[in-house]
């Protein structure tokens, strides 16, 4: 577990957003290369492009639970019910300790949007936010299933 974790916090701190840093922390248990994995996750970043909605490392969970354990026949409504209750598991495990699944929430922030520009990763930036946390977090919630 603890590899895992400080991988995803070294990816955090390269520059990774926070779904990236979670889904980039399973990459070798995932059927994807590392490249592609934070390709796909990018767009989760900032609450879904700095939207400040649903926690990027959220999303990076739900990602990485979807690939493990998801579904592709759209009639399998078994498969589906399993995976939306495992989801349904794992974020409110992760809202428990976070007390929010929301961006927004989770940086004190009032406002709902902010501008599409990310911010610079300056030491400051590490000091303020909890993001690193959040996908620390996000990382042995999922390593309790999966590793």
């Amino acid at each position: 577990m603890m590899q895992r974790v400080e991988k995803s916090e070294k990816l955090f701190k390269e520059g990774y957003n926070c779904s990236q840093a979670v889904v980039g922390a399973f990459s070798d248990l995932l059927p994807f290369d590392f490249d592609t994995l934070t390709l796909m996750s990018s767009g989760f970043g900032g609450g879904m492009g700095r939207l400040r909605e649903v926690c990027g490392a959220v999303s990076g969970m739900v990602l990485v639970s979807s690939i493990l354990k998801g579904y592709n026949n759209p009639k399998d409504d078994q498969a589906k019910k399993e995976l939306y209750s495992f989801i349904q598991n794992i974020v409110k495990e992760f809202e428990e300790e976070n007390s929010s699944i929301v961006c927004r929430e989770l940086l004190g922030l009032s406002v709902k949007r902010e501008e599409p520009i990310p911010e610079k990763r300056t030491d400051e930036y590490y000091k303020k936010r909890p993001c690193v946390e959040m996908v620390k977090s996000a990382v042995r919630i999922l390593c309790k299933h999966f590793d």
